[in-house]
Order: structure tokens, then sequence, then C-alpha cells
């Protein structure tokens, strides 16, 4: 990536997840941080984030769950995008995600998983380390 070129963030609420508190936030912390970030609204399908994923040429795909359905629709979302991208799209999420389902979910290819009291420095950090 050339460093003239903005990074380019999805945020997405896949699931019946109705609460956007926190994407919204993190959203508007990573544009902020001089980022360009999509944020595709709540209740979205895997289908459909993946599709928004490849047709907005993203760098990184940031989900956000709170109604416990991580370990179904996060490994399903990262497993489209391989299929369709292979590792181009970096993925992470966040949410009220369970301490025992974080490894789980890192073995599917979500590079971090941020839970609540995160700090968005860090979540803003964990993407300018990690991207090339």
């Amino acid at each position: 990536m050339t460093s003239n070129k903005k990074v380019r963030v999805m945020i997405a609420k896949p699931g019946l997840d109705g609460h956007d508190r926190g994407a919204k936030y993190i959203a508007r912390a990573l544009r902020d941080a001089g980022m360009e970030v999509i944020y595709t609204g709540i209740r979205q399908t895997p289908e459909q984030i993946v599709n928004a994923a490849i047709q907005e040429d993203v760098d990184i795909v940031g989900l956000s769950l709170l109604s416990g359905a991580h370990n179904f629709l996060f490994p399903k979302i990262a497993d489209m995008l391989k299929e369709k991208v292979g590792d181009e799209i970096m993925l992470f999420g966040g949410g009220v995600i369970p301490e025992d389902d974080i490894e789980f979910l890192k073995s599917k290819g979500f590079q971090a998983i941020f839970t609540p009291g995160t700090a968005a420095q860090e979540v803003i950090d964990f993407i300018k380390e990690n991207i090339e």
C-alpha cells in the first residue's frame, strides 16, 4: 500500500444485532484518525458484508456483534471472504465476546478481537501497526 492512499476500513454489523453505538463510535474514531471508513449499518447478512467489502475495495473489515452469534457469523464471513479474495482483506472483530471464544475466532482468520472497554486508540494502533 502506498503512503498516499488512505486505509479503507469497513465496519459492519452482521445478523440481527441492532445495537450499533460501539460500531459507530469506532467508525468515527477511525475516520478521525485519517482512515476512510465505510459503515454498512445494522442487520447485514454475511453475503451483504462480503459483497460490500469487495465492491468498496477495503483493506480491513471490522465486525461488531453483541447478540452472541459471533461463533457462527464471524467465521462464515471470514470463509466467504477467503473464498472470494484470499487473504487480501484483514479482519478484526469486536463486541460482547467471551474470552473463551477469542482463540477460536483468531483461528478462523481474525487478526484481533476487541471486547467492551477497549480504548478506540487501541483499535487505531492495531490497524496502523498491521496494515502494509
